[in-house]
């Protein structure tokens, strides 16, 4: 009854959130507000307590009388290839929105997840739907960690920890997160706003805006903020969303950092609407996402690993090729990697 239920902590977490202000002090950038951050768009607006708290329920509910199952399509990946540097920029699907990026020599994790739930605890949260596509000790030396909120199925302790300790990557996180870090034992950490860089072994990482949101207790919404990163080596350019719903950034990034070899965007957890829209883009966004940034490929990622919303979890490719053919978009620029799989981009 317990493991069933495990999932209803880190879930009312995600979708029953009070915030931080709302009004930007003087001479701040527009997202800053009092005691945290926000999104700026102006029409940005989240669904009723009462409608998350429903949702809640409605979700812990199911998990106590029907889990769902599902097997992502996957490939057997020991590592050994990625442990030798090719000499090509490569990109590899653990799961969820973890990615290992090669580039220009640098190994770089995005979001890692190695946990078997993503939640504060190894008893609560969503439990994973199937192994990472890499076993963590097959990875190659990590370099650097972009982070892109502190959602936990984004940002997880225990994998933090097992990296600091293993590889001693600089983790780039945005703004707020770096006390967190701190409190747990890692200090090789540097936070960014949206539109600071950094660079790091000849490879440029831009911290660039997301429509999201942050919290990992019921007392720390909006406290730290939440970006997406452009990834800039020597001639190849990578865009990580992170977690973000549909919004006009992603034609500024196209514009200022663009265009990209690669668009790694999220297709699930999209339903229902009333609740996800503003935070999490469908299929058909994503496309949409592709377009603006003005990227050559585009690979999905942040679906069939953990079931967190309503659509059925095989859902979200499918829609995801019924737009790329729907927009005569070559299909060969539309990348579904199956979990461990790896490509040169």
């Amino acid at each position: 009854m317990r493991s069933r239920a495990a999932g209803l902590v880190p879930l009312l977490i995600l979708v029953a959130c009070a915030g931080a202000g709302t009004e930007s002090g003087s001479g701040q950038p527009v997202h800053h507000v009092k005691g945290g951050f926000r999104n700026p768009d102006p029409d940005f607006a989240r669904a009723s307590g009462w409608t998350r708290w429903t949702f809640i329920l409605r979700r812990s509910m199911q998990s106590l009388t029907s889990p769902r199952r599902f097997d992502a399509p996957r490939v057997t990946n020991d590592g050994a290839a990625l442990r030798t540097q090719p000499p090509s920029t490569t990109i590899t699907w653990v799961g969820h929105a973890t990615l290992l990026v090669q580039v220009d020599g640098l190994n770089v994790l995005t979001d890692p997840q190695w946990s078997d739930r993503a939640g504060p605890t190894s008893w609560l949260g969503p439990r994973r739907l199937g192994p990472p596509g890499l076993a963590f000790e097959a990875l190659p030396r990590i370099d650097v960690v972009v982070i892109s909120h502190d959602h936990y199925d984004h940002l997880d302790l225990p994998t933090v920890k097992r990296l600091a300790a293993a590889h001693d990557p600089l983790f780039l996180v945005p703004l707020g997160l770096k006390p967190w870090f701190a409190d747990n034992g890692m200090a090789r950490v540097e936070e960014l706003d949206w539109w600071q860089e950094r660079e790091h072994g000849g490879v440029r990482f831009t911290c660039v805006p997301a429509q999201h949101f942050s919290q990992r207790s019921f007392w720390d919404a909006n406290r730290r903020l939440w970006a997406s990163w452009a990834i800039a080596g020597r001639e190849k350019r990578l865009y990580f969303a992170g977690d973000t719903g549909y919004f006009a950034g992603f034609k500024e990034a196209g514009r200022r950092l663009g265009p990209f070899d690669v668009a790694a965007l999220p297709i699930g957890a999209y339903v229902p609407a009333e609740i996800m829209k503003w935070v999490h883009v469908t299929p058909e966004e994503s496309v949409q996402a592709f377009v603006d940034l003005s990227a050559r490929t585009m690979v999905a990622m942040h679906w069939g690993t953990f079931d967190l919303a309503d659509e059925p979890l095989d859902e979200p490719p499918v829609r995801m090729i019924a737009e790329i053919q729907r927009r005569n978009i070559e299909p060969s620029r539309a990348w579904i990697l199956k979990v461990g799989e790896s490509r040169a981009w």
